[in-house]
């Protein structure tokens, strides 16, 4: 099976394309390293990928309709993994319109290129913030997803959307994930896993948002990717939609408490009101993941933690090592 895997070089997309190249599947990556976050980590994680000869890349922006186009024509492949997005709740605030380009543009023309090279199979990923500022918990499949409180989760809805409309109109299979605050070695900078890694370890101080009044299905990157190759094994037809999270909620102080111990350190805490576009709390419902495929996640997060800490250290000290040298 050849896998054309959108976001390669991104922190799932890595971590997927890491998984599928072991089961000895072809992985195409695209992706357009662009600048949100430090593109020597995209690198770091591409350099690895490449070292399997069953994997091909291509750098690639998405929202270059000419330039999707021409890979899906000249690229046969059996199954789209679609994981690049622009990502980021707060960062959607300050520059909205990489949204739009990115996340719908860039969603449209991969629709586009399985519609006219008539690949049958679509998978993408989707995210827990089109719940909104729904309060009913846990957060299941079948809830009002249209009180979206951020652009990230309208444009992320959107997808859930065109992709309906494609399948209904054209006969593709679309399975869209619904993920759940994934974390793990590898993950990005913007996230809250990895500043309270870098705080801890400079002796710096973390902002606690809501006054710590937060909780979060926190999720083990290897749940992830095993909800994702298992979704790739089963047959599916229509339009689907599914929650892959860890369906045990964790409060934000209990997940930081863990970091500092992971690192031996304790960092200053500054209580912050909420802030715009975020929610107080997210719960996975999965039953109908565990139906659909046997598996739920179940990483415990001090484990998780624990390896993400290990990643962060040897990662940066490593780094450090090679910038004296």
């Amino acid at each position: 099976m050849t896998i054309l895997l959108t976001g390669a070089a991104g922190f799932i997309g890595y971590h997927a394309a890491q998984r599928l190249l072991g089961q000895g599947r072809r992985v195409i990556g695209i992706d357009n390293l662009n600048a949100y976050y430090d593109p020597s980590l995209k690198r770091a994680r591409l350099a690895r990928l490449t070292a399997h000869p069953r994997f091909q890349f291509i750098e690639a922006d998405l929202a270059s309709t000419a330039s999707t186009s021409a890979i899906f024509a000249r690229e046969p492949v059996d199954l789209v993994l679609h994981l690049a997005a622009q990502a980021g709740v707060r960062y959607s605030l300050d520059n909205p319109h990489a949204y739009m380009s990115s996340n719908i543009t860039g969603f449209l023309n991969v629709l586009e290129g399985l519609r006219h090279q008539k690949i049958p199979r679509l998978i993408y990923a989707s995210s827990s913030s089109v719940y909104g500022g729904n309060t009913k918990m846990p957060f299941a499949v079948g809830d009002p997803v249209d009180l979206p409180v951020s652009l990230y989760a309208a444009t992320k809805r959107a997808n859930e959307l065109m992709a309906q409309c494609y399948t209904h109109l054209f006969g593709l299979a679309a399975t869209g994930l619904r993920f759940f605050t994934v974390y793990g070695p590898w993950g990005r900078p913007d996230m809250a896993p990895f500043r309270f890694a870098e705080a801890i370890e400079r002796g710096g101080q973390i902002d606690i948002y809501n006054y710590g009044r937060m909780s979060r299905d926190f999720t083990y990157i290897d749940d992830i990717v095993e909800g994702v190759v298992r979704v790739v094994d089963r047959p599916t037809s229509g339009h689907r939609i599914y929650n892959v999270g860890n369906c045990q909620p964790v409060n934000l102080m209990v997940f930081v408490r863990s970091m500092e111990r992971s690192l031996g350190k304790r960092a200053r805490h500054r209580y912050m009101p909420m802030q715009p576009g975020d929610v107080p709390a997210t719960h996975a419902h999965v039953d109908d993941f565990w139906d659909y495929t046997g598996f739920r996640p179940a990483t415990p997060v001090e484990e998780g933690v624990a390896r993400f800490a290990d990643w962060y250290r040897g990662y940066y000290g490593q780094a450090a090592r090679a910038r004296v040298a």
